[in-house]
């Protein structure tokens, strides 16, 4: 079974920094790109940031919002890939999930419509 779960997240002050986890089972995860989503309440998910496939991390991509103060790497060991945060801001708060697309050796990018499997998420708050 496929399955994505995501960890780290949490309540901190604006200017702290965070890491997230997702680890995967059911797949090797190094084989997948894989994206950071986010979701405010009463907004849209947004896109966080995605990281090619392969057992580097390459040139990952990010979304504006978090661009210069969010980086995603891959530890393939672990199976997992990590979304460090750092300077978060209050309008960062939102569940933060991982995602994969259906096929390995794809690169959806940005578009969320593109991956299959989904994590839970993982709560961060940030306080001002």
């Amino acid at each position: 079974q496929v399955q994505l779960v995501e960890s780290g997240g949490g309540l901190v002050q604006a200017g702290d920094s965070l890491r997230l986890t997702c680890a995967a089972s059911g797949l090797t995860l190094s084989l997948y790109a894989v994206g950071w989503f986010r979701q405010a309440p009463g907004k849209e998910r947004e896109f966080v940031g995605a990281i090619s496939w392969g057992r580097g991390s390459g040139t990952p991509d990010y979304g504006d919002a978090v661009k210069g103060r969010f980086t995603t790497t891959r530890d393939v060991a672990k199976n997992s890939v990590y979304l460090q945060m750092n300077n978060l801001k209050p309008e960062d708060t939102a569940v933060y999930s991982c995602a994969v697309p259906r096929l390995v050796g794809t690169a959806p990018g940005r578009d969320q419509n593109a991956y299959e499997t989904w994590g839970q998420g993982t709560q961060v708050t940030v306080s001002s």
